[in-house]
């Protein structure tokens, strides 16, 4: 006899519907109030959840994949992380092309969900056969049954958020949200929850996030792609080499670009300050929000929601390496961090 368990049938059910969580000490010095959508609490710890089970579902809908297909992507990590815990349960294989970028953590943390990883060199241009974009290519074309989820040129990555991300903001917020602040990186994630947020008040301010060394910012202000503006850079999952389709540049109002150094602190600020343990992005989306206040953006009746993309836990052996940001330079006579102390007992 079955009884009737309040249980969930999977993983896959707990995707999406992620806590709105007001900022408080962090942006104690702040004109506004401030709401994270922290995104490190789908199943899988970050946005990427959202698109990668989208995108897998449309293809299943479309009749391109059955059981025993192959996935293949070019990913900084997380979306791979998703693809392949989504391939587990839907019995896939999962091939990723991963930047060199990428930290220690993401990539054995895709290996040891099953995945078949290829570790591409980060600071190739992107039309180099060696570039990640360019291996998940040919290993699509090499590979019999395979599909390219390609979520820098799929409009599915955008529509995701614009079916999920977007309604939930304006449904949490009672439609009194202000301003979005979201990281660009495929442009995914900022795009589709733009569009659904001005649709219904096309006065919320959106402001992407970007890099120094990424062609973002000034494509979105002239419309030309200038390869004078590329140069390496540490932030991953933010910023770009190229023009993803997936970025909507039009319901973007404004473009504003934040440092490797400042990001890292404050990702790690956020931890300390609000017990949230989030990732390199989410200090660069709340160091711009920093740097927007200054620029005079807010005031005391604007809500501004902020969106954490992933979680600290795949940055262990980075902005959480007290040995990797005094590697970087990143502990200088401005930002001195006082480790805490491990006791031991004897």
């Amino acid at each position: 006899m079955e009884h009737k368990i309040n249980a969930y049938n999977n993983l896959l059910e707990l995707v999406g519907n992620t806590p709105l969580i007001k900022l408080n000490k962090i942006t104690a010095n702040l004109e506004g109030n401030f709401y994270a959508k922290v995104e490190g609490f789908n199943p899988g710890h970050s946005s990427k959840d959202r698109i990668a089970l989208y995108i897998i579902e449309e293809a299943e809908r479309r009749g391109i994949l059955k059981k025993g297909s192959t996935i293949i992507e070019t990913t900084s990590g997380n979306t791979g992380f998703s693809i392949a815990m989504i391939s587990i349960i839907k019995g896939y294989e999962c091939i990723l092309a991963v930047s060199s970028k990428s930290s220690k953590d993401k990539i054995d943390m895709l290996r040891s969900m099953g995945a078949k990883v290829y570790v591409c060199p980060a600071h190739v241009s992107a039309d180099d056969p060696r570039s990640y974009y360019e291996v998940a290519k040919r290993l699509h074309e090499e590979t019999v049954g395979s599909i390219y989820i390609n979520q820098y040129f799929n409009e599915l990555n955008s529509e995701a958020h614009y079916k999920s991300t977007g309604p939930e903001i304006w449904n949490q917020t009672n439609g009194h949200i202000t301003h979005l602040v979201a990281c660009s990186g495929t442009g995914g994630t900022i795009s589709g929850t733009a569009k659904y947020l001005k649709e219904q008040n096309p006065n919320i301010r959106v402001i992407g996030v970007d890099a120094y060394g990424s062609v973002l910012k000034k494509y979105h202000e002239t419309g030309e792609l200038d390869t004078k503006e590329i140069y390496p850079y540490r932030i991953e999952g933010l910023g770009k080499n190229l023009i993803p389709t997936a970025t909507n540049f039009k319901v973007i109002d404004e473009f504003i670009k934040v440092t490797d150094e400042e990001s890292a602190h404050t990702a790690r600020e956020i931890s300390r300050t609000e017990g949230l343990f989030v990732g390199y992005t989410s200090g660069a989306v709340m160091q711009a929000v920093r740097q927007l206040e200054e620029m005079g953006e807010f005031n005391e009746d604007s809500n501004v929601v902020v969106i954490f993309p992933d979680h600290g836990s795949r940055y262990m052996s980075k902005i959480y390496s007290d040995q990797w940001m005094a590697d970087q330079g990143f502990f200088d006579s401005k930002n001195v961090e006082e480790p805490q102390k491990i006791e031991f007992v004897k």
